[in-house]
C-alpha cells in the first residue's frame, strides 16, 4: 500500500448498503477491505469491485468472533500497516415486528446486542491500535433513527407509532452510546467517530421495504467517513444533518 493511499475496512460489506459504502468510498481512490462473514459472498463482492477498478481485499471477520476479530486485526496490520477508515456496518434485525417488550425473547435480545452492539465494541476496540497510526482515522457506526429515545418518545413522530421492535432498537441507542463515549476518549487525537443514519433503505434486514435505494442511503456514511479536520465528532446524523439522541 502506497503512503499516501487510505485504507478502508467495511464490516458487512458483501451485499446491500455495506457494499455500497465500499464502492462509494473505493471510487474516491481508497483501498477497501470487505469484511465479510462468508468468504465466496465475499469473493463475489471485490470482484464487483474491481471490475470498477477498485482495489478490494476480502477479509474474513465476524464481529460475534474475537479470533476472527483479532485475525482480521493481525492481517491488517501485516498488510496495510495501518487502517484510515473503519465503517461498523454489520448488523442483524430477529423477527420481532409487533412483538410487545415483554413477549420478545431473551435469545433474540441477546443475539441482536451480539452483533450489533458487543461485535462493534470488539471491532473498534481491536481496530484501534491501526486508526491511531492514520493521520485522520475515521470511524463510522452505521446507525437508525429507530435507535433515538428522543423520536421514540415523541408521540407525533411516524416511528414512535410503528409496532414495537425493542431489539433492534435499543441495540442501536447502545450502539450511539459507544460512539459518545469512544469519542470522549479520542478527543484529542486526530481520530473522529460518529453515529451515521443511512436512512430507510431498502434491504434484506427490512424485507426491502426501505424507500431509498443503497446508493443514496450510502452517502451519509461515506461523506462522515471522510471528513476534513475541522468536521464534527461524537454526534449523530443522517443525510439532512443532526438527529436529536
Amino acid at each position: 500500500m502506497s503512503e499516501g493511499k487510505k485504507t478502508a475496512l467495511v464490516t458487512g460489506a458483501n451485499k446491500g448498503i455495506g457494499f455500497e459504502i465500499a464502492r462509494q468510498l473505493g471510487i474516491q481512490d481508497i483501498t477497501i477491505l470487505v469484511g465479510v462473514r462468508d468468504l465466496d459472498r465475499g469473493e463475489a463482492a471485490i470482484q464487483k469491485l474491481r471490475a470498477e477498478k477498485i482495489d478490494a481485499t476480502v477479509v474474513h471477520l465476524d464481529v460475534t468472533d474475537q479470533a476472527s476479530i483479532n485475525a482480521a486485526a493481525a492481517f491488517i496490520e501485516q498488510t496495510c500497516g495501518r487502517l484510515d477508515i473503519l465503517v461498523n456496518n454489520a448488523a442483524i434485525a430477529v423477527q420481532e415486528w409487533s412483538t410487545p417488550p415483554s413477549q420478545l425473547s431473551f435469545e433474540d435480545l441477546q443475539k441482536t446486542f451480539a452483533t450489533n452492539v458487543f461485535g462493534v465494541f470488539a471491532v473498534t476496540k481491536a481496530m484501534l491500535p491501526l486508526l491511531r497510526r492514520s493521520q485522520a482515522g475515521r470511524i463510522v457506526n452505521v446507525s437508525s433513527e429507530m435507535g433515538s429515545l428522543a423520536i421514540n418518545s415523541d408521540a407525533s413522530s411516524a416511528i414512535s407509532r410503528m409496532p414495537p421492535t425493542l431489539a433492534y432498537n435499543a441495540s442501536k441507542t447502545a450502539l450511539n452510546a459507544l460512539t459518545v463515549f469512544f469519542a470522549k476518549e479520542l478527543q484529542d487525537t486526530p481520530i473522529k467517530i460518529n453515529s451515521v443514519s443511512p436512512g430507510y433503505v431498502a434491504t434484506d434486514l427490512n424485507g426491502h421495504s426501505g424507500h431509498l435505494t443503497t446508493e443514496q442511503g450510502a452517502k451519509a456514511p461515506v461523506s462522515y467517513a471522510t471528513l476534513p479536520a475541522d468536521g464534527p465528532t461524537g454526534g449523530f446524523f443522517g443525510a439532512n444533518g443532526q438527529i436529536a439522541w
